[in-house]
């Protein structure tokens, strides 16, 4: 078994490779939002920090539903089928899904002020809000365009077209956040502007180099069989939306633990938006090792060699313990100068510092949740292991939060460690649900049992 993980590795370590770049990308557009409204008050951080825990809830969730792309384009590559109605129905997936996600985030705008959060925040918070609401839809097209290339083993184009949005997302943040080239200074709005700009040039570039590409174009024009586009649409549902369940499980617990720290004070919300900015940031890369883990498991499963199923999924279980495990021992032995390139307000970063310790010693099975599931998505399943979410996320982490910050009296730390326990509990039970179902004999059952 292990000469087969360590090859597997190779492959999977090759498509990552630019997957885990994107998506450091797409977290480099916070990093600068978050450094940038740092340096305007704490008040626009933790307005910046609100706005992006609504954001995240419907941005999550859309990018579950999308990762049906992923599966759907990978097994007919896989199996040799045409993929272009999985690209134009992942398209009109895309565009309704992101104007319903707008929707919905304006339809919340009159009661944020009901979330508990302080005054302050809630006056800084809407014109940031609004703008990166418009984006979401932009966002879900440039997802399923860049699923699509990345299934077809094209991920390196959509990194630097990603990086170059980054690029793009600083330069106009300086422009509209401090007022520059003869622009009023907008503060956070201006981040939330220069965000909508940035992903919409970005989502016609890719688009653009999709339609030009030699090795793409032909491949948006195939069709697997002679099934319609609302077949294909229904297929990409039946998969997406437990998908999007799942991840909707854990954004939502997340969200609901920032409202926690909102109602502990506009301080703690600050901290926790810095120490939510750095793990996050250092999970896009076994989220990035699961995504390629998704491609070559739906690979495999459609080209039916069955037997490199579990030595793809153990390899870049492997490769995540080992980089979470190196990214926890940096956060606890650098937690304040960590902290300290966001803000220099000592309460802040007296906080912050803490929660990162706590931050790096879930780093691990974080690392092993994301790609368990990302594998498990691979084979197909997701109603039970949108179950395992639910009940890691809402029946132990957040109920572990509360007692734990509110009756036990352990104040921001405590809602970290809940979460802690819901990570830990989704990484075992997504592991173990990954090693039952991945039998070669049990695929080749299921195999047949759907394609008969």
């Amino acid at each position: 078994m292990l000469p087969a993980i360590f090859y597997e590795n190779r492959k999977t370590l090759a498509l990552a490779a630019p997957i885990i770049a994107g998506q450091v990308g797409q977290m480099l557009m916070g990093w600068a939002d978050t450094l940038m409204v740092g340096r305007v008050s704490v008040t626009a951080l933790a307005a910046c920090a609100f706005a992006n825990t609504v954001l995240a809830v419907a941005l999550v969730f859309g990018f579950g539903v999308m990762s049906s792309v992923t599966v759907r384009a990978s097994q007919a590559f896989g199996a040799g089928l045409g993929t272009g109605r999985v690209y134009r129905s992942g398209l009109i997936l895309g565009a309704a899904l992101g104007v319903i996600l707008c929707g919905l985030i304006f339809a919340l705008l009159p009661v944020l002020p009901m979330l508990g959060q302080p005054k302050a925040v809630n006056q800084s918070v809407i014109g940031f809000l609004v703008l990166t609401a418009i984006s979401v839809i932009p966002v879900m097209l440039f997802t399923g365009g860049k699923d699509f290339a990345e299934a077809l083993s094209r991920p390196w184009p959509p990194f630097w077209i990603v990086l170059g949005g980054v690029v793009l997302n600083v330069l106009l943040n300086f422009v509209f956040i401090f007022g520059m080239l003869g622009f009023p200074a907008l503060g956070l709005t201006g981040a939330g502007l220069a965000t909508l700009i940035a992903r919409l040039v970005s989502l016609a570039v890719l688009i653009g180099w999709m339609h030009w590409s030699p090795y793409l174009r032909p491949r948006l024009a195939q069709t697997a069989d002679d099934r319609g586009l609302v077949r294909e649409l229904r297929d990409l549902l039946r998969i997406g939306l437990p998908a999007g369940g799942q991840y909707l499980a854990e954004v939502s617990a997340f969200a609901t633990a920032s409202f926690m720290m909102g109602w502990i004070g506009i301080d703690a919300l600050a901290a926790h938006q810095i120490a939510i900015t750095c793990a996050a940031t250092t999970f896009m890369v076994p989220l990035g090792i699961g995504m390629a883990v998704t491609v070559r498991v739906g690979q495999s499963v459609g080209a039916r060699t069955f037997q490199r199923v579990r030595p793809i999924a153990l390899g870049g279980l492997g490769l995540a313990f080992g980089v979470m495990a190196c990214s926890a021992l940096g956060f606890v032995l650098f937690a304040r100068p960590l902290a300290s390139v966001f803000i220099s307000d000592p309460g802040v970063l007296h906080t912050a510092a803490a929660l990162l310790v706590i931050a790096g010693l879930f780093q691990v099975v974080d690392g092993t949740q994301i790609v368990a599931m990302n594998a498990l998505r691979g084979l197909g399943d997701v109603h039970v292991p949108m179950g395992i979410a639910v009940f890691s996320y809402w029946l132990v982490a957040l109920p572990l939060a509360y007692l734990l910050t509110f009756r036990a009296h352990f104040g921001p730390p405590g809602i970290w460690a809940g979460l802690a326990s819901g990570l830990l509990a989704a990484s075992v039970a997504l592991t173990w649900r990954f090693l039952w179902k991945s039998s070669s004999t049990r695929l080749a059952t299921a195999y047949h049992a759907v394609h008969a």
